[in-house]
Order: C-alpha cells, then structure tokens, then sequence
C-alpha cells in the first residue's frame, strides 16, 4: 500500500511535467501588406473596421502611423501596437494581464492564446483592407 502510494506521488508531477506549457514564445506575426493605392487615412479606417468586427477587441489609443487596440475577454487583458502605413500593418506586443507572460534570458513568453488572437485580428484587418481598396 506504502509503494502504491509512493509511486503515485512520483507519476503526479510526471503528469504535469507531460502536459507540456501553454506558454509559447513571444514573436510578433509578420506585417501584413497594404493593397496598392490606398491612402493612409483608408488604411486607418480599415484597421478600426478590422478591430471593431473582432468581438472583445477596442481602439484604445490614436496617434499618427500607430494605434493601440485592447482585448477584453474571460479575464484576460491584452494589448497591442498596431504601427501602419500605406505599405504595411503590423502588431506588437504592449502589456497583458493574466496571461502568463514573462522573461527568462532575454526571451519573452506568453500564453498560446496570443497566436490565435492576433492572428485573428490581423486576418480580420485584412478582410477590411480589401473592403476599403475594392470601393
């Protein structure tokens, strides 16, 4: 009964262990291009379209070439940059809350959630460069 016990309590963390992370390291997504001939106040129309179609996601700052857009769901606060130009849309990293991030030898991690949530956003301001370029 004693070893039953004793090799249970070595096999939990042997489980945990095993599960593996829901960190992942943190890069930011590849810029995306702007369709030739757009302006950069058509760009700036269609990255607000872009996150305002995104359920949680909301403009939170305006600046020239740069906006900040904040995600609101579950618990979970994430903010990002979104520089752009007439060329190009990009998202950088700004600040979270209760989603794992930290730093460790230079290299920064955060929850995979983080991929799927501004992969969405960028394919969604996308979506709206296409809209914006086709009228």
């Amino acid at each position: 009964m004693a070893r039953t016990h004793l090799v249970a309590l070595l096999l939990v963390p042997l489980a945990f262990m095993l599960m593996g992370s829901s960190k992942v390291v943190l890069t930011d997504p590849q810029p995306l291009s702007v369709p030739s001939g757009l302006k950069v106040q058509d760009v700036a129309r269609a990255i607000k379209m872009g996150v305002a179609s995104r359920q949680g996601w909301t403009i939170t700052k305006e600046a020239p070439g740069t906006m900040e857009a904040t995600l609101n769901t579950r618990g979970h606060m994430l903010k990002v940059n979104i520089p752009y130009s007439a060329t190009s849309v990009g998202i950088t990293y700004v600040d979270s809350q209760n989603l794992d991030y930290s730093e460790k030898k230079g290299v920064k991690y955060i929850h995979e959630k983080w991929v799927g949530w501004t992969r969405n956003l960028l394919s969604d301001i996308q979506r709206s460069l296409q809209v914006v370029s086709s009228k």
